[in-house]
């Protein structure tokens, strides 16, 4: 199904500044039984600089939000980190938007609150991506360029 959405989430740990998201993989396939990890994308910090890394492949339905069926028709994005606790570094924020700038318009998502939406919108017992995350500073992130 084609993807309309972006769908935000945080881990809800600690970076660890060295590799979490295989961690969060291992988690997903060997304790969820999935065959791979839910989302399709992570951002993280490993060493000095913010990564985006790989999950499923885009045209594959994603394993991060049931409701509303967004796993078919969402991107999942992971923020590394507990942003309840505090917001996530700009630094990290600005290398998602550039990296889903390119994607979205591709795909011809608009980078409004219709379709960049926060997991916790659609399951609101959850606090993704963090109550202390940006939302609306990194719609404009997305926004510009």
């Amino acid at each position: 199904m084609k993807k309309t959405h972006i769908m935000l989430h945080h881990s809800l740990t600690d970076d660890s500044g060295s590799v979490s998201w295989g961690a969060i993989r291992r988690y997903h396939v060997e304790t969820n039984g999935w065959r791979d990890v839910g989302y399709h994308f992570g951002v993280e910090r490993i060493g000095d600089y913010n990564e985006v890394l790989l999950g499923r492949a885009l045209d594959e339905d994603g394993a991060h939000c049931y409701q509303d069926l967004m796993n078919r028709i969402a991107l999942g994005v992971c923020f590394v980190g507990n942003f309840d606790l505090a917001p996530p570094p700009d630094e990290m924020l600005r290398v998602t938007a550039r990296h889903l700038r390119s994607i979205m318009s591709n795909l011809g998502i608009p980078a409004d609150e219709a379709h960049v939406r926060m997991h916790r919108q659609h399951a609101t017992y959850k606090s993704c991506p963090g109550t202390k995350f940006p939302y609306l500073g990194f719609l404009n992130m997305l926004r510009e360029g």
